[in-house]
């Protein structure tokens, strides 16, 4: 890894070289990739494969990427941190420079990306993959703070840990409250799955203890495989109330671990999970990408901004509907902008765009669930291919869960090793 101020005397001297008479060829592109998750890492990662002689920075202000996907493990107790968390060194390799700096503006007329030491980067593409930020204006009484008492865990690092030791202290008996919001949000079926994985937790080390999630909608991803999977694994542990029930949350005391619902029902709990309403991280939302919905519209064919010039932003923080906020579907759209950004640079048509999403969700360590869908481009909107997804089967036997359970950890191993590169 290179220094900011070794990249930028790199800059100076390569102008000093471009100003020098018997220089005859051009600056190579330059391609700047903010967030080294699943859609910035794979845009980079694939920038590099399809045109080797585009410049391209990575810029994330860890060391490691932390996923989501598998983070509900963690809190069970059936994985370590260190299991779920990739270096950058596989991509340094390919050729990629990588900034460890957080990127704090976005210069859109001057295109430079400015970063939070006042440094900056210039680019001719920038892509975005910002992921999510909490809206803590959304509930009232819980914010940064209230989090360090009321673990939202919806970011994968500390927060995860601060929730995996509250578990861990909680007391035989005590109930665990988990809250869910309203669409749209990151992974739809992520809080269910962490249901399942906490209950197994519960089951084997605080077995009269019980949980009940409060949630802002009536529906949502796999319901039905789940409820039928935690009432197979784990009987009357697991309580869901929907909205038409009054599990809508509209106030949080997180000192006093109690949630309070749209008809004032006060629920007390030992543990209390908070996962609150999301929106786009914060450098898009600055750079005016965003839209009143605190998502950014994209273009489908490319996934460039509808509201900027030269960016594209890939992930989470992304208004591209039917296509959910998934790990897997970032790592498509990193994918597509990388393939526009190099068709483009390179002079050559831009590329006809069709993705998949494929969704496993533990209900236990050997109880597997699924959900797959394919997407394409149809009257300037993302569709759903009719007939090329579905679901897993209800009433499957528990060798198909296990099977299930272990196609989950393959898709993990598979797509973290493609973009990350194999754990050494």
């Amino acid at each position: 890894m290179i220094t900011r101020r070794d990249l930028l005397r790199g800059g100076a001297a390569a102008l000093a070289t471009l100003a020098a008479p018997h220089v005859a060829r051009a600056a190579p592109a330059r391609v700047v990739v903010v967030g080294g998750g699943f859609g910035g890492a794979t845009a980079a990662r694939q920038l590099r494969r399809l045109a080797p002689e585009i410049a391209v920075t990575l810029v994330d202000p860890a060391p490691r990427f932390v996923t989501c996907p598998f983070s509900n493990l963690v809190l069970a107790g059936l994985r370590n941190i260190g299991s779920i968390s990739h270096d950058f060194a596989a991509l340094e390799r390919l050729g990629i420079t990588r900034v460890q700096a957080a990127a704090r503006e976005i210069d859109q007329s001057g295109r430079r990306l400015v970063l939070a030491d006042g440094s900056a980067l210039p680019y001719d593409r920038l892509v975005l993959s910002p992921g999510v930020d909490m809206r803590w204006d959304a509930l009232e009484g819980y914010d940064e703070a209230a989090a360090s008492l009321a673990p939202h865990a919806w970011k994968a690092g500390e927060q995860t840990l601060l929730l995996r030791r509250q578990l861990e202290a909680l007391e035989d008996g005590g109930l665990v409250v988990m809250t869910v919001p309203d669409n749209p949000y990151r992974c739809p079926p992520g809080p269910y799955e962490r249901v399942g994985l906490i209950a197994h937790y519960l089951k084997t080390a605080r077995p009269r203890a019980k949980i009940l999630v409060l949630d802002a909608k009536d529906a949502f991803s796999k319901k039905a495989l789940f409820q039928e999977g935690w009432k197979a694994l784990y009987g009357d542990m697991v309580e869901w109330i929907g909205q038409a029930d009054d599990g809508a949350v509209v106030r949080v005391d997180a000192a006093r671990r109690e949630a309070v619902t749209a008809f004032g029902t006060v629920h007390k709990a030992a543990v209390l999970n908070v996962i609150p309403p999301q929106q786009a991280g914060a450098i898009a939302r600055r750079a005016g990408l965003t839209d009143a919905s605190g998502w950014v519209p994209v273009k489908p064919e490319s996934f460039a901004a509808r509201q900027g010039e030269h960016i594209h932003v890939v992930g989470d923080a992304t208004q591209a509907a039917p296509m959910p906020k998934s790990g897997f579907c970032a790592s498509g759209q990193g994918r597509l902008a990388s393939a526009a950004i190099a068709a483009e640079l390179g002079g050559r048509p831009a590329p006809r765009p069709a993705w998949m999403n494929t969704c496993y969700s533990l209900v236990g360590p050997d109880y597997g669930i699924s959900v797959a869908d394919v997407y394409r481009v149809a009257e300037g909107r993302i569709a759903t291919v009719p007939g090329a997804g579905g679901v897993s089967p209800l009433g499957a036997d528990s060798a198909f869960r296990a099977a299930e359970a272990r196609f989950a950890g393959g898709w993990y191993d598979a797509i973290t090793a493609d973009i990350w590169g194999p754990r050494r």
